[in-house]
């Protein structure tokens, strides 16, 4: 392949990934809208639908909240229907943050349909494309906390 068309190639592949990076953001911001809540509540939804139970510390760690932040998020997610709080049976000192129903279903309304979508696009790939796929998302992922690690830094 020559440089010229590597470099086409290059800039096609940078390109798509700034527009879907754009869609997510914005499907998300979306998304955020039609549940009530803003885009760090949504993170803290996401959290919860990937685990059975996460302490207040753990989903301040995660979104980057102060303890303060954290408690005002999870008093306005339980106000609303999507989240409860309960003493942690092996520590009853510990609390911890479970998804509700009611925010399981609205968000899988929601994002259900890429799993659906995403899985009979995936059968389009062999899989030894899926494997460079997977390899170059990771890859990509670990530059972009690279560079949040470097970014956070920055902060004045």
């Amino acid at each position: 392949m020559s440089r010229e068309s590597w470099e086409r190639l290059r800039q096609a592949v940078a390109d798509e990934m700034q527009a879907m990076q754009a869609a997510v953001d914005a499907y998300d911001e979306a998304a955020a809208s039609v549940l009530g809540v803003n885009r760090t509540d949504l993170r803290c939804i996401e959290l919860l639908n990937q685990h059975e139970a996460l302490t207040p510390s753990r989903l301040g760690s995660e979104l980057g909240l102060t303890t303060g932040s954290v408690t005002a998020m999870l008093d306005r997610l339980e106000r609303m229907g999507y989240l409860t709080r309960s003493p942690d049976p092996t520590d009853r000192r510990k609390v911890l943050v479970h998804i509700t129903d009611t925010a399981r279903e609205r968000s899988w309304q929601l994002y259900g349909p890429f799993v659906t979508e995403g899985e009979a696009l995936m059968k389009d790939y062999s899989s030894e494309d899926l494997e460079l796929l997977a390899g170059f998302l990771r890859r990509s992922r670990e530059l972009y906390e690279r560079q949040l690690a470097r970014a956070l830094e920055m902060r004045p």
